[in-house]
């Protein structure tokens, strides 16, 4: 299905240059001259190689129309993780590389929807927020006003965020998956 450039999103799937691309960021940009661009961060679905492909806002690209499919998460297979069908109890296996930054969000039990084209994994949607514990904070700096600054802290993932100053090591926090930032304090 053909679509202008500048109604590219995230999370789309498109074809150019005869390969399958899925789009991780994109922005428009208007220079001071001339017309507007958009430029997109994509990934290759076959390499995993990212790149970064700029198109005129009136220009059209291929889209690729993808289903939505809701998985839940069982555990990781080398490079792969393997998914559970909900209704049929069938095991699928999707690249890892397909989740990216969000792959140590991976929680046992987590429902996941993968989009999928012509039934091949293109994409991984995660749950919004997933709530860990956080391991490593750094202290409070004396004379530091609360609303001037987060301070350094490691997740029980392993990822490193930014968190207000009266979160310590040891409290549960929620955290934004597609970017892993810190949303509050976990509740009960």
């Amino acid at each position: 299905m053909k679509q202008q450039a500048n109604l590219i999103r995230a999370g789309q799937v498109i074809e150019h240059e005869g390969r399958r691309w899925t789009v991780l960021k994109q922005q428009i940009i208007t220079p001071g001259k001339g017309g507007a661009f958009i430029q997109v961060e994509m990934r290759d679905l076959k390499t995993g190689n990212k790149t970064n492909e700029r198109w005129r806002t009136a220009d059209t690209v291929e889209r690729l129309m993808t289903e939505e499919k809701e998985y839940t998460y069982s555990y990781m297979d080398g490079d792969n993780v393997v998914l559970m069908d909900p209704e049929t109890f069938e095991q699928t296996l999707i690249p890892l590389g397909l989740l990216g930054d969000q792959a140590p969000f991976l929680q046992d039990n987590m429902t996941l929807v993968i989009n999928l084209v012509e039934g091949d994994p293109v994409g991984v949607q995660l749950p919004a927020q997933v709530t860990l514990e956080i391991v490593e904070a750094d202290p409070v700096v004396k004379g530091q006003t609360a609303s001037s600054s987060y301070k350094p802290a490691k997740l029980s993932n392993g990822v490193k965020t930014m968190v207000p100053p009266f979160i310590e090591a040891g409290e549960r926090v929620v955290i934004r998956t597609e970017d892993a930032s810190y949303v509050e304090r976990a509740k009960g």
